[in-house]
C-alpha cells in the first residue's frame, strides 16, 4: 500500500523524492516563469519534462566521461595531417564517424611514438561518449595490471566489466613487455568482445613484433586473428612530432637570448 504524500512536506522535497531534481533545484524560478507566462497545464508539463530530460542527459554524460577516463587531449582540429609521412586520412575520418562501433568492428593504429595515435584514439573515445556510448579508455599497462589479481572471482568480474562497454580503447600496446599470463588476459578481453563490441588499439609495434611484447606466449596468433578479423588498420609513418615541438621550443628560446 502506497503512503499518501504528507501535505506538510516541502514541494521541492517531494519533487526530489520523485527524482525530479532539476525542477526541485530551480523550483522558485520555474514557478515564477510559469506564472508570468501563464503557461497552460500542458505547456507546464512539457517544460518540466524538457528540463528534467536535459538535466538527466547532462548528468549521464558527466558520468560516462568520468567512467571513460579519456582525460585531457588535443582536438582533431589541432592535428597536423601533413606531419606523418604516411597516414590514411580517409580511414581515420571514417573511424571518427563512429560507424565501426555500430558494426562491432575494431580500429587499430600502428606507428612509431609521437605521431598522434593516442590523440586520434582519445578523440574517437570522446566522440563516442558524446554520442551516448559507454567507453573505457585504458593504457595496456593499466588494463593488465588491473586484471592481474589473486582472486579468480574478482578477475572474472573485471573481465566481465571490460567486455561490457560499447567501446574499449587499449592505448600504448607494445611500449612494455609482458609475460604469458598477461597475454592470456589480453586474449580473454579480446575474445569476450569478439564480434560483439568494438576495440580501438594503438601500438608502436607491427603485428609480427607482438611476440616480442609477449615473449613465448602461445595465444598471440589467435589473439591477432580475432582482433584483426573485423578491423580497420591504419599505419602511421614518420618521426615524432613531440621531438619536433621540443626542437622548435629550444630554437625559440635561443632566439630570445
Amino acid at each position: 500500500m502506497m503512503n499518501s504524500p504528507n501535505p506538510k512536506t516541502d514541494l521541492a522535497v517531494q519533487l526530489r523524492q520523485l527524482g525530479l531534481r532539476a525542477t526541485a533545484d530551480s523550483l522558485e524560478d520555474f514557478l515564477a516563469r510559469a506564472i508570468k507566462a501563464q503557461w497552460p497545464a500542458r505547456q507546464l508539463l512539457e517544460e518540466l519534462a524538457r528540463v528534467e530530460y536535459y538535466d538527466r542527459a547532462q548528468r549521464s554524460l558527466a558520468r560516462r566521461l568520468q567512467f571513460s577516463r579519456v582525460g585531457r587531449f588535443k582536438v582533431m582540429a589541432d592535428f597536423d595531417w601533413n606531419w606523418p609521412k604516411k597516414i590514411d586520412r580517409d580511414t581515420v575520418h571514417r573511424a571518427l564517424t563512429l560507424d565501426f562501433i555500430k558494426e562491432g568492428r575494431n580500429f587499430i593504429l600502428v606507428g612509431a611514438n609521437g605521431l598522434g595515435k593516442t590523440m586520434i584514439a582519445k578523440n574517437i573515445a570522446h566522440s563516442a561518449v558524446l554520442a551516448g556510448y559507454s567507453v573505457l579508455f585504458r593504457s595496456t599497462s593499466e588494463l593488465l595490471d588491473d586484471l592481474q589479481c589473486d582472486s579468480p572471482q574478482l578477475q572474472r568480474r573485471k573481465l566481465k566489466a571490460y567486455s561490457r562497454p560499447s567501446l574499449l580503447c587499449i592505448d600504448e600496446l607494445g611500449y612494455l613487455a609482458y609475460d604469458n599470463h598477461a597475454a592470456d588476459l589480453l586474449y580473454e578481453v579480446v575474445n569476450r568482445r569478439y564480434e560483439r563490441r568494438s576495440i580501438v588499439v594503438t601500438t608502436n609495434r607491427s603485428f609480427k613484433e607482438w611476440n616480442e611484447v609477449f615473449p613465448n606466449a602461445t595465444c598471440i596468433a589467435t589473439l591477432l586473428d580475432r582482433l584483426t578479423h573485423h578491423a580497420d588498420v591504419t599505419v602511421l609513418e614518420g618521426s615524432s612530432y613531440r621531438v619536433h615541438e621540443s626542437e622548435q621550443e629550444v630554437a625559440a628560446r635561443r632566439k630570445k637570448k
